[in-house]
């Protein structure tokens, strides 16, 4: 339990402890109340009052007795009975629930609002009816005389189911193009209905025609709800707005100053309060004048707010599988089944604690494999939970320990290192050069040793080195910031940049040397020594980048060289592909090479070769079928440039 003070007012969280594990087993978690002191002062109101993830929604029935959440995942509705503290019944549904309301004084009749558009109906042993309405629907209302339920949602219209005669009435047609929320007087029963332009129509249930029109426009999102007076109307939005009926003009106007909007308003009718929520904070403030009294501020965001009638007990919905429960004194006494509440709320006062489980340790998977423990998974000592599991922190401890049974000793030595360095602050230290850009490092150390000697007085104040900056220490320490001295930035910048330092040097030594004494008068029509040092160092550092840029044009042409030279040597040596043609019987390589060989071959050296295979045949006809060999002689160099080719061989003609 958590005590909290705000406003003067004492606010007890019931809820608030430490939570126990649903996968212990009775015994352990009874060996746990008597030896831990935290768990022996922890109140467990309700048992098992939560949901398995998140709580949407939280009612409690008109006699006081039973308490019904809403939530997921999976979707279900949940019942406790006040009487015996505990869980009565439990029932799964087919989708998530936008709201639900209790028609009768105990939980026998339950109608819920789904988001699939279904209007589901339970009776006391289970689920009773299911129909549907034409849009998504987003809030309802019962009206008790005519039992009528007034459903609202992304239409324009209100849609009427009558639950005596089993049938859906015709619809009340309204000018919005969306209806967020609705409600109903419970003194005169006057219906009213927030659209989505921030206007609130309000219409009598015995008529069909809307009898006002109330124009807020202070938010797109509007709700709405009526005290139990006659002529009182209260608007939500990012703020609320309290109206009187008789008046277009808003009595008092309360802001939570959070940009949220206000989806939960009830009244406490016994102090005249107002208690409005958010997703952030429940505040209770005056309706007359709006001050604060007090207010709540979980640590989960709130999704919905139940007063338990004629008590200071409050219940919230939150996004956490928890419920929280609230008790404030100066509300009301305790509800007549937690009685014992009054005398033990002064007794259990404690500090906020974190929400975590001591006694057991979450680790991933990868942590098992480095502990060596991947065989304990599906064993009872490791509990699966999210994307890890929770083990025992002594069974954590000792493994750890055979794990790494020098890690203590590392660490000890660590932490003599440390003290060690720290009292070696106060001594002469030596200059240690970083691991990475060391030559930016040197000239910088040079600067600063010159500044130094120089003592010059003009300098700005303030300036440090940046080697003594924590800015640009990554550039020390990261290698992806080394300079590389070698590429075309660099060494086209460098000329520049060494020119700049050297001019600085020039001006620091200067300077120096005009300490102390009077600046004297230039003389007219001739140029100061700066002047000319400044002409000539930028004469010279751009004769400097010219011939960089000259190496660098040819240290490119020679490596593009270079490159296609390899590009040829690659070529030559890649295997190449032939194709056999159609008809023709791969053999061998040989014939392959003997083919290309005799491609080559002079005509003579083919035609022998085919006489001596038998392939061709001469022989003398009356016709012809001469054969005449003859040589030609070589021919000058002259007559090969003219465009006559020498023949390197013989020519071998057949006439026929």
């Amino acid at each position: 339990m958590q005590v909290s003070s705000i406003n003067n007012v004492k606010i007890y969280n019931l809820s608030h402890g430490k939570s126990l594990p649903e996968w212990l087993s009775d015994r352990k978690k009874r060996a746990l109340q008597k030896r831990d002191v935290d768990v022996q002062r922890r109140i467990e109101l309700i048992q098992d009052f939560d949901m398995p993830t998140v709580c949407t929604a939280i009612k409690v029935s008109r006699d006081g007795q039973y308490i019904l959440a809403a939530g997921t995942y999976k979707p279900r509705i949940r019942c406790y009975d006040t009487c015996q503290l505990s869980l009565k019944f439990e029932r799964c549904l087919d989708s998530d629930v936008v709201t639900f309301d209790i028609l009768s004084d105990d939980y026998s009749k339950l109608v819920f609002l789904h988001i699939d558009r279904y209007v589901e109906f339970h009776s006391q042993h289970g689920h009773y009816y299911k129909t549907r309405i034409p849009k998504f629907g987003r809030d309802f209302s019962y009206h008790y005389p005519s039992c009528d339920l007034y459903f609202v949602g992304a239409s324009s219209e209100i849609y009427r189911l009558n639950l005596e005669q089993g049938r859906f009435l015709n619809s009340l047609q309204t000018d919005a193009t969306q209806i967020n929320a609705c409600d109903i007087n419970p003194v005169h029963h006057l219906f009213a209905a927030g659209t989505l332009e921030g206007r609130v129509e309000c219409w009598d249930p015995r008529m069909r025609t809307r009898v006002a029109l109330l124009d807020c426009a202070l938010s797109i999102r509007t709700a709405l709800t009526y005290p139990h007076l006659p002529h009182l109307l209260h608007l939500l939005a990012s703020q609320v707005l309290l109206y009187d009926l008789r008046s277009s003009h808003p009595l008092l106007v309360k802001d939570h100053y959070y940009g949220l909007p206000i989806h939960s308003l009830h009244f406490h009718e016994q102090l005249d309060l107002v208690l409005s929520a958010d997703s952030k904070i429940i505040k209770m403030w005056h309706r007359d004048n709006g001050k604060i009294f007090s207010s709540i501020e979980p640590p989960t965001n709130i999704n919905d707010v139940c007063v338990c009638p004629g008590s200071g007990m409050i219940f919230t919905a939150n996004e956490d599988p928890k419920m929280s429960t609230f008790y404030i004194p100066a509300l009301g006494p305790a509800p007549r089944w937690c009685s014992f509440l009054d005398n033990l709320t002064e007794e259990l006062e404690e500090n906020p604690e974190s929400t975590v489980y001591d006694d057991y340790k979450f680790v991933t998977r990868k942590d098992l494999e480095t502990l060596g423990l991947t065989h304990l998974i599906g064993s009872p000592l490791l509990r699966a939970y999210m994307h890890g599991f929770f083990m025992d922190i002594r069974l954590y401890h000792k493994v750890k320990t055979m794990a790494n049974p020098f890690a203590y000793e590392e660490y000890r030595k660590e932490k003599i290192r440390q003290k060690i360095e720290e009292s070696r602050v106060q001594r002469v230290q030596l200059k240690k050069l970083p691991k990475v850009n060391k030559e930016l490092a040197i000239k910088l150390m040079e600067e600063v040793e010159d500044e130094d000697a120089l003592s010059v007085k003009k300098t700005k104040k303030g300036t440090t080195s940046i080697l003594r900056d924590d800015r640009f220490k990554v550039m020390f320490e990261n290698p992806d910031y080394q300079v590389d001295e070698q590429s075309e930035e660099f060494r086209l910048l460098n000329p520049i940049v060494s020119k700049v330092g050297q001019k600085r040097r020039k001006q620091l030594q200067r300077l120096a040397e005009q300490d102390g004494d009077d600046e004297e008068e230039e003389v007219e029509g001739r140029a100061s020594s700066e002047e000319e040092e400044s002409s000539d160092d930028d004469k010279s550092w751009v004769e400097e980048v010219r011939v960089q840029r000259r190496l660098l044009w040819a240290e490119n042409n020679a490596r593009r060289f270079k490159e296609r030279k390899q590009e040829d040597r690659d070529a030559r040596l890649r295997p190449r592909f032939y194709q056999i043609k159609d008809g023709e019987e791969f053999r061998s390589f040989g014939d392959v090479a003997r083919k290309q060989k005799m491609q080559k071959a002079s005509l003579e050296q083919r035609v022998k070769r085919e006489e001596s295979l038998g392939m061709l045949d001469l022989a003398d006809t009356a016709v012809g079928s001469k054969q005449l060999t003859f040589t030609l002689k070589k021919v000058s160099r002259s007559s090969a440039i003219m465009g006559c080719r020498p023949c390197s061989g013989k020519c071998l003609i057949i006439m026929v």
